[in-house]
């Protein structure tokens, strides 16, 4: 078993005519330098900052200027998507620390048009505790701007010139379930023609004045929310460059049928979003229970049909009847946004169920702990879909248990990292090929803006998972940029909530309000730190961590028992996930052992002599203690002192 530095393996494989490794294109700037709102204010729905659930369309319309470039410039919280023209621009922001917001900067010059042109940011405000997004007051913060002219801005002054109006999208159902324990709500939509007509329609956003004169009050067919300004925000650069959303279509259509409806199964599923959602859920749901998607389908059978003949999938239309269904595969896994053009002709209910595998040749939207199912009801007429979320799934199963429709154009726009193809590598065996192109697939969409376990049922910025991810980056975009939005967040917060003092949180930004932890997770960090200061040369990173990892060592010093070893941790002791996850009490030498490579690796990074005998005193007593000439025994437990 050879191993080599990260940036060595696919250069060792060329070496040994392994495959050839081509030259790429540079990797996608990015900015250090947090930008600087000229006018806009961090707004939200007056008296609701801290409502749920809630989600909010701001617009504004200006004129193209005659030569100057364009931005927008903006950040938020919860979630938003863009459009400009209607057309899909973005979907942001990068995620930081507790208390701190990464700006967008869009160049929109291209995107628009001589006369009105209109700006459409559709906010999500979550207010719930999850691994993905933090539980941080709802607002939008947002101008568009060319030069130093502010062409509209948001701001809680109604009728101010060029502000942005906002309104409350009601067509997204605000009590539903989450979609994971690790992640907030699912999405139900309730929608008729023209509901997203604010995105296009220059009479409901307010229009830029060219002068300073004040402009007349703007025309809406909803009400008018009073807008509030909340506090001012801690900015930050976003870091990372700016995502792609390539449209993808489905490779081809799998099956069609009919559905029936039958009895509930005698136990009902529920997961622990469901059942463990913790004192900021408490109640929230108790009276919508029997309308979530995810108890309703448990009783929706689907009937045996003869498979489809192979064929390409163009996007034509699919004729679904009411207790119908229809799948689609993709052909791999990806990440995006689901979207599809209906035409409607009765009051249907239509669900998307999506997953990465089948199960007995179908679609289980329930298999991974995750609620996989999005579902929309229609009054009659033409719509054009995509989900607010993104999602990850191979196979995607259309449900319509009401009323008669077609879908066509049915597509995911991917949500991934830019850079992650700019290596290539071809070689005479085409499985290593697909190895590396899946290696890619997988990264694209881990990577984003943080680095994560997983896109689907977390997307959450573990510890261990990142120090691996970190090195792949290396390989395929030759930049740590994502690496160091990663160790920035843990750098930022003074305090991390619900944690004992000193120890860093197993995943982050999240919230633990469980006051859960994996002291194993923490001690990775300093080692994927190392690594980092390697690729990058970032000393001034690795400085500014120098208090926090003394503060990290400070935790442990009480569980070092008297032969040096930690003893007895609390909370969560993660070895892997085997046998061995049995055996983490009293003394876990596993756990000694990444011990002590981090106390080695804080004496390298910080000239610390006295922390690398620590380092090696562990290192010893577990030779001594745990292996016995062939095995290192995995644990010892104290008995009779």
């Amino acid at each position: 078993m050879f191993s080599f530095a990260p940036a060595l393996r696919l250069t060792f494989a060329l070496a040994l005519g392994f495959g050839a490794l081509a030259s790429a294109p540079q990797a996608h700037a990015v900015s250090e330098i947090a930008p600087t709102f000229l006018a806009a204010q961090p707004v939200w729905l007056e008296g609701r900052e801290r409502e749920m659930n809630l989600t909010v369309g701001f617009a504004a319309t200006i004129q193209k200027p005659a030569a100057a470039p364009v931005t927008l410039r903006l950040t938020g919280a919860t979630l938003y998507r863009i459009w400009i023209n209607g057309e899909f621009a973005g979907h942001g922001p990068a995620r930081a620390a507790h208390g701190f917001y990464r700006v967008d900067e869009l160049d929109l010059t291209a995107r628009l048009h001589s006369g009105d042109n209109v700006i459409a940011i559709e906010v999500a405000g979550y207010n719930a505790n999850s691994y993905y997004v933090l539980n941080q007051p709802s607002f939008l913060q947002a101008e568009v701007v060319a030069g130093d002219q502010v062409l509209a801005a948001t701001s809680a002054t109604a009728g101010t010139t060029r502000a942005f109006t906002a309104h409350l999208i009601t067509e997204r159902v605000q009590k539903v379930a989450r979609y994971s324990f690790q992640r907030p709500f699912t999405e139900v939509w309730r929608l008729t023609p023209g509901w997203d007509a604010w995105r296009t329609n220059t009479n409901s956003a307010s229009t830029a004045a060219t002068s300073t004169a004040a402009t007349s009050a703007p025309s809406f067919t909803k009400p008018v929310p009073a807008l509030a300004v909340q506090p001012l925000k801690t900015l930050l650069a976003r870091g990372v460059p700016y995502s792609r959303f390539d449209l993808q279509s489905p490779a081809r259509q799998l099956g069609a049928g009919s559905v029936e409806l039958t009895a509930p199964p005698t136990k009902i599923w529920k997961d622990r979003s469901l059942t463990k959602v913790g004192p900021t859920m408490a109640g929230y749901l108790e009276a919508d229970l029997t309308t979530i998607p995810s108890i309703e389908l448990q009783s929706v059978r689907t009937l045996p049909s003869a498979p489809l003949p192979a064929t390409v999938y163009t996007g034509a239309p699919v004729t679904l009847l009411q207790n119908s269904w229809a799948t689609f595969d993709l052909g791999v896994n990806r990440t995006g946004f689901i979207g599809a053009h209906l035409e409607v002709r009765q009051p249907t209910r239509l669900f998307f169920a999506f997953d990465e595998i089948l199960v007995d040749g179908d679609v289980d939207f329930k298999r991974n702990d995750t609620v996989n199912v999005v579902a929309y009801e229609f009054a009659p007429g033409s719509y054009d879909l995509e989900t607010f979320e993104p999602y990850t799934f191979r196979y995607l199963k259309l449900i319509v248990l009401a009323g008669d429709c077609s879908v066509s154009k049915i597509s995911l726009r991917e949500f991934t990292n830019p850079d992650a193809w700019r290596a290539q590598f071809a070689s005479s065996d085409p499985r290593l090929d697909r190895i590396f192109t899946a290696a890619q697939e997988t990264f694209s969409q881990n990577a984003v803006d943080i680095f994560m376990d997983c896109p689907s049922r977390e997307r959450a910025g573990w510890l261990c998972d990142s120090l691996f991810a970190a090195r792949v980056a290396q390989d395929l975009i030759g930049t740590a940029v994502v690496e160091k939005n990663f160790l920035q967040n843990y750098l930022l917060p003074a305090t991390f909530a619900h944690l004992p003092p000193g120890m860093l949180p197993m995943c982050y930004p999240a919230d633990h309000d469980d006051g859960i932890y994996i002291p194993n997770w923490s001690l990775w960090f300093v080692l994927q730190l190392e690594e980092y200061a390697q690729r990058s040369g970032d000393r001034a990173t690795v400085a500014a961590f120098r208090p926090r990892l003394h503060a990290l060592l400070d935790y442990f010093k009480p569980y070092e028992n008297s032969d040096g070893l930690l003893e007895k941790l609390q909370s969560w002791v993660f070895v892997e996930w085997s046998q061995a996850n049995k055996f983490t009490q009293d003394v876990s030498y596993p756990t000694n052992m990444l011990y002590a490579s981090a106390l080695a690796a804080m004496a390298r990074l910080y000239d610390e002599p006295a922390l690398a005998a620590q380092a090696e005193q562990i290192r010893a007593v577990i030779r001594r203690q745990s292996f016995d000439g062939e095995f290192f025994v995995d644990n010892a437990l104290r008995r009779d002192g």
